[in-house]
């Protein structure tokens, strides 16, 4: 498998936030790609032993997947905007919403946060 040069991206100064932000996309990248080739190495053995191990590191790789997109939603406020308006609109779709509903969430429409949403039967509520 072809390795990426760590040096590639080396400017003769400090990266902006915004050029960090695009380095550590490809470190994401590389961690998703990580995490995909720990499961298929999973799922091509019997030996537990080294099962344990993949799946221990397989989780590292995750962990740093999930750091590094914290880290960017710092550098990059656009990525965290979209973030922010796609766990309102994640929320929206899986509770059936419209889709002139869901997508007034990216246009900032008040009528999408007052969108009322289903009841779900809990164990609690079945209770009562």
């Amino acid at each position: 498998m072809p390795q990426t040069n760590p040096f590639h991206s080396l400017v003769p100064r400090k990266l902006t936030d915004s050029e960090l932000a695009r380095s550590i996309r490809l470190n994401i990248e590389a961690e998703l790609d990580a995490i995909n080739l720990y499961a298929a190495h999973l799922d091509a053995t019997d030996n537990e032993e080294a099962k344990a191990i993949l799946r221990h590191v397989m989780d590292e790789e995750r962990e740093h997947a999930a750091l590094f997109w914290q880290l960017i939603a710092r550098l990059d406020p656009e990525q965290a905007q979209h973030d922010r308006e796609a766990s309102q609109k994640y929320r929206l779709i899986t509770t059936g919403a419209s889709h002139e509903e869901v997508e007034a969430v990216s246009e900032g429409g008040a009528e999408a946060a007052e969108v009322e949403l289903p009841k779900r039967l809990t164990v609690g509520s079945l209770r009562k």
